[in-house]
C-alpha cells in the first residue's frame, strides 16, 4: 500500500521541490559515496511510478476508510460459511457479478431463481463475503420463508435494521411500522441485503418493497423459487441457477463420498451412475455422496438399486418444499400428472387434455413454470428434472406404499402387470401406464370394473379381452398403440374423451357405429396401415386434429 500523504507524486518521482533542496544536501554530505545518492533517487522514481492515495489538503478520513478497505478486501476475510466443498462457485459468481455491477451508484435488485436444491443459498453467501466491505450496512436474512412462519415478518424487520445499523434491540411495533422504518433508516445508506429463499409477496413487501428504501449504491440480492415474485417487484436482473456439469457433479459428490477430487479405484462407474441419477443437482450430490461414504460396493449397489424407485428422503423433503407450496389443488394434480405421464410431450396437447379434466391447464402449466417445477423446451415439449419428477412420483407412492392398486397414478410396467392381472386396481385411480415393447400380454377387461374414475390411460401394446363396458366412462385420455381390434367395440363409449392416440393399430375403420363424441378434439391413427375409411366426422363436431400419417390403405373419406 502506498501513501503520498501532503506531498505530490510528482516532486517523489522527479526529486523536485522540498526533495530537490535534500537531495543538494545529500550530495554534499555523501561526496565520496555518489551512487548510494544515485541509488536513492532511483527508488524514489520508482516507488512514484507505483499506484497508491493521494492526501492533500485534508479528506483524511475518507482516505483512510478506503485504505482499511483496501487492505481487507485482499486478506482471506470470510464472514460466512459457504460450503465444505465449494466446487463451481466461483463461476456461477462470475455470472451474477456481472448483474449486480457492484460500485455503480445506483441501486439494484437482483433475483437468483431455481428449484430446491440447486445451491441459491451457497452462491449467495459467497457473494456476501466478496462484498460486504464494500458496503456501508449489511445483512443476510438466510431462511426468510421459514423464519417468517416461526418468527413472524416483525422480527425479519428487526433483525434488518439491527444488523445493517449494527445497533441492538430496534423496537418494531408491527409490520406496517418495519415497511415505514426500513427505509427512513436506510435510505441514505449504501447497504447490501440477502433476501433468502422468499415464497410469499408479503415477504418481499415487508423486507424490500422498493428501490427507494435504500440509498444509492445499495444491492438487494432475492432468492426464491417463484420467478412470479421477482417479476412483480421488477428487478434489473435473473440469475437462473445453473444444473451442474458431468465433470463438477463428479467432483462433489467425489469429494462427499470419498474425501477426494476422483473416484476411489474400482469406483469410477457406479460414482458416475450416482452421479447421472443427481442429474446436476448439488443436493443430491452432497447427501448422497456423504450417505454412501465409507460403504461397500455391495451396499453401493442396493442403495442405487432402491433409489431409482425411492428417493433420498433429504432430497424428497427439501423438492418437496415447492410442491407444498402450490396453494391450488388443480396445480398440484397438473404436477403429478405430468409427471407421471406426459413429460417429453407437447405442451399444447397436454394442455388439451387437462383442460378436459377441468383443470386450467394454460394458468396452472404457467404457474409450475414460474416456480421452477416443469420447463417447456424449444420444441414446445414439457420437461422436468428427474428428481423433480421422482418427487412427483414419491408423492403419489407416499399415498399407500404397500398397496398399489389404491393410489391415484400407476406408472410402473411391473406393478400394472400385477394390479390388471390380479384385478387389484381400486376406485381411487385416476391414471394409468403401461409401455409394454410388444403384444405379448393379454388381460381381461373385467380388471378396470373398479377403476371408475380413470381419466388417464395408456396401454401401449397391450391386449384386452372381455366386454369393453368396464373401461372407465370419465376417460379424457387414451394412448393405445398396436390398438388389437379392427374397429372400437360397440360398448366402449368414453363421452368425455379429449385425445385418442391409436397409433400403429389394426383397425380397419373406427367405428362400425359411429358415437356423438363431443370433446373429442385430437384423433392420431398415424401408421396404421389396414385403416381404409375415416370416422364420420358429424359425430365429433369439436374434433382440432386429426392425424393420418402414414396410413397406407386408406380410401374412403367421410
Amino acid at each position: 500500500m502506498l501513501l503520498f500523504y501532503d506531498v505530490d507524486p510528482s516532486d517523489v518521482r522527479k526529486q523536485s521541490g522540498s526533495y530537490e533542496e535534500a537531495f543538494v544536501e545529500h550530495e554534499k554530505r555523501y561526496l565520496l559515496d555518489k551512487d548510494k545518492v544515485f541509488r536513492w533517487r532511483g527508488a524514489l522514481t520508482q516507488i512514484a511510478s507505483l499506484s497508491g492515495w493521494h492526501l492533500q489538503d485534508g479528506h483524511e478520513a475518507e482516505t483512510i476508510r478506503s485504505i482499511i478497505q483496501e487492505i481487507l478486501s485482499q486478506l482471506d476475510n470470510k464472514y460466512l460459511f459457504v460450503a465444505l466443498y465449494p466446487v463451481g462457485v466461483k463461476t456461477r459468481m462470475k455470472d451474477i457479478n456481472s448483474l449486480l455491477c457492484v460500485g455503480a451508484n445506483d441501486v439494484r435488485m437482483v433475483g437468483i431463481l431455481g428449484m430446491g436444491g440447486m445451491g441459491k443459498t451457497t452462491i449467495t453467501k459467497a457473494i456476501y463475503n466478496k462484498f460486504y466491505l464494500h458496503f456501508e450496512g449489511r445483512c443476510f436474512l438466510g431462511n426468510v420463508r421459514e423464519t417468517s412462519k416461526q418468527h413472524g415478518l416483525v422480527y425479519l424487520q428487526k433483525q434488518l435494521l439491527s444488523k445493517t445499523l449494527r445497533i441492538g434491540n430496534i423496537e418494531v411495533s408491527s409490520v406496517d411500522r418495519g415497511i415505514v422504518m426500513i427505509p427512513e433508516r436506510l435510505r441514505h445508506k449504501r447497504v447490501l441485503v440477502i433476501v433468502g429463499d422468499v415464497d410469499q409477496p408479503k415477504q418481499l413487501n415487508a423486507l424490500a418493497g422498493s428501490r427507494d428504501w435504500f440509498g444509492l449504491g445499495s444491492r438487494i440480492i432475492i432468492t426464491t423459487r417463484d420467478e412470479q415474485l421477482l417479476t412483480n417487484l421488477q428487478v434489473d436482473g435473473i440469475y437462473r441457477a445453473k444444473q451442474m456439469g458431468d465433470s463438477e457433479s463428479l467432483e462433489l459428490f467425489s469429494w462427499h463420498a470419498f474425501r477426494n477430487k476422483y473416484p476411489a479405484v474400482g469406483y469410477m462407474g457406479i460414482s458416475k451412475s450416482v452421479v447421472a441419477y443427481s442429474s446436476g443437482l448439488p443436493l443430491a450430490l452432497e447427501v448422497l455422496g456423504s450417505f454412501l461414504f465409507n460403504r461397500s460396493m455391495k451396499e453401493w449397489d442396493c442403495a442405487l438399486e432402491k433409489l431409482k424407485r425411492i428417493p433420498h428422503d433429504k432430497v424428497q423433503e427439501k423438492l418437496k418444499i415447492s410442491f407444498d407450496a402450490l396453494s391450488d389443488n388443480t396445480y398440484k394434480d397438473i404436477f403429478l400428472d405430468i409427471s407421471c405421464f406426459f413429460i417429453g410431450m407437447d405442451k399444447s396437447y397436454v394442455v388439451q387434455i387437462l383442460n378436459g379434466c377441468d383443470f386450467f391447464a394454460e394458468i396452472g402449466i404457467s404457474v409450475l413454470i414460474e416456480r421452477c417445477l416443469l420447463t417447456v423446451d424449444e420444441r414446445n415439449k414439457l420437461m422436468m428434472h428427474d428428481l423433480l419428477r421422482d418427487m412427483g412420483r414419491e408423492i403419489v407412492r407416499e399415498n399407500d406404499p404397500k398397496e398399489p392398486g389404491k393410489r391415484s397414478r400407476l406408472w410402473l410396467d411391473e406393478e400394472v402387470i400385477d394390479i390388471l392381472t390380479l384385478c387389484k386396481g381400486m376406485e381411487g385411480v385416476e391414471g394409468l401406464a403401461l409401455k409394454l415393447p410388444r403384444s405379448e400380454v393379454n388381460f381381461n377387461t373385467k380388471a378396470f370394473i373398479n377403476m371408475g374414475r380413470m381419466r388417464l390411460l395408456q396401454l401401449d401394446y397391450a391386449q384386452l379381452t372381455g366386454d369393453y363396458k368396464y373401461l372407465s366412462k370419465e376417460l379424457r385420455w387414451l394412448r393405445w398403440h398396436r390398438f388389437p381390434l379392427k374397429s372400437m367395440p360397440n360398448n366402449f363409449y368414453p363421452r368425455k374423451i379429449v385425445a385418442i392416440d391409436l397409433r400403429y393399430s389394426n383397425l380397419r375403420e373406427v367405428w362400425k357405429d359411429p358415437k356423438l363424441l363431443n370433446k373429442l378434439e385430437v384423433l392420431n391413427l398415424s401408421h396404421s396401415h389396414d385403416l381404409t375409411r375415416t370416422p364420420n366426422f358429424s359425430r365429433l363436431p369439436n374434433l382440432k386434429k386429426f392425424i393420418l400419417k402414414d396410413c397406407t390403405s386408406l380410401f374412403e373419406v367421410h
